[in-house]
């Protein structure tokens, strides 16, 4: 397992050198202009922290770089970094319950004949339960080591296949969005409330699912003062060393394990406790710890209630056919949406 996690280390340098030797090849070294790209060219992260002049006519330029800025600063989480850890863990179990979770949310029973987009696919795993299911898999994600943790999981699980198409991209810029075409399946799970953007983020999501297509996301729930307070916990996090990082986490969720042991024991029911670790992958397949990685340094950090998600998505011509948003307190409301109109 840790050689999986260092070739995950080894594909992102790797493509970060070479992508960084392309974007330079792609700029005037003096005069900062740009010269002509193929529709579709992604350039890395690494290539966008230089402090070259792009052109105008390049929004993703501007959209990945100001990422990559964020990163630097503290004002961005990594979540490429958590999840090629996440990885080390990963096995049959936790991707057969992928799997159920996209049967049961999704209302199906397999994705044959399908198209899968899969907005931020970090670790990857939910696009390996699409293409599993049988669909035509597209993921992207703006952080080069999600896109590395991606491609790991190809070549772990369905070698050259043609089927699944991972790159770097972001759901900000629009032209890109649009490049991609329509599909039967448009997912993304705990990512656009990350964006900054949330709002324009959901605008995105919407344009490549087809007409009668769905549209899966989750949503960090609104709950007022505590969620505004939880900001500010995530931002402060992301400014930490990295030395700190796992202390402060610690500290962070302390009070909320030391009631939920309390609670087990006053029940006599111990075991409750420990299987609420033990016992997690059954939530989506995932990892306890690394979720809570991802929770307490999840930044940006955006809110929304079930009320605005649905009128949102409802003058864009979607109806709900499914949500999950009771008692989440703090954590995701998940929709179903249905296009039935072109907007």
């Amino acid at each position: 397992m840790l050689g999986d996690y260092l070739e995950i280390q080894n594909h992102a340098d790797t493509t970060q050198r070479e992508e960084t030797k392309q974007a330079e090849i792609s700029v005037h070294e003096n005069s900062g202009n740009c010269l002509s790209s193929p529709l579709g060219y992604r350039l890395s992260v690494a290539a966008l922290i230089r402090p070259t002049n792009f052109c105008s006519i390049f929004p993703f330029v501007r959209t990945i770089s100001l990422h990559a800025e964020e990163d630097q600063e503290g004002e961005r989480f990594e979540f490429g970094k958590n999840w090629s850890r996440f990885l080390t863990l990963l096995d049959e179990t936790r991707i057969c319950e992928a799997e159920e979770s996209l049967k049961q949310m999704l209302e199906i029973e397999d994705l044959k004949d399908k198209s899968f987009l899969d907005i931020g696919s970090g670790s990857g795993l939910f696009s390996l339960a699409g293409r599993r299911l049988g669909a035509r898999v597209h993921s992207f994600d703006y952080d080069l080591q999600s896109v590395a943790c991606t491609s790991q999981l190809r070549r772990r699980y369905f070698s050259d296949d043609n089927s699944w198409k991972i790159e770097e991209g972001s759901v900000l810029d629009t032209d890109y969005i649009k490049h991609l075409g329509k599909f039967d399946v448009v997912y993304s799970w705990g990512v656009l409330h990350h964006t900054g953007q949330m709002w324009q983020a959901l605008e995105n999501a919407q344009l490549p699912v087809a007409l009668g297509g769905k549209l899966f996301i989750a949503l960090y729930n609104d709950t007022g003062t505590q969620s505004a307070r939880w900001k500010k916990i995530k931002h402060t996090y992301n400014r930490l060393p990295d030395s700190l990082k796992v202390p402060f986490t610690l500290m962070v969720i302390a009070p909320g394990e030391a009631k939920a042991i309390l609670r087990s024991l006053v029940a006599l029911q111990p075991r409750q406790y420990f299987q609420s670790w033990t016992q997690y992958d059954e939530r989506r397949g995932m990892s306890r710890w690394r979720d809570i990685v991802d929770w307490v340094g999840g930044y940006p950090y955006e809110v929304s209630t079930p009320d605005e998600v649905f009128e949102f998505y409802r003058a864009r011509g979607f109806i709900l056919t499914k949500m999950n948003c009771g008692r989440v307190g703090l954590g995701c409301n998940q929709f179903v949406f249905e296009r039935v109109k072109e907007r």
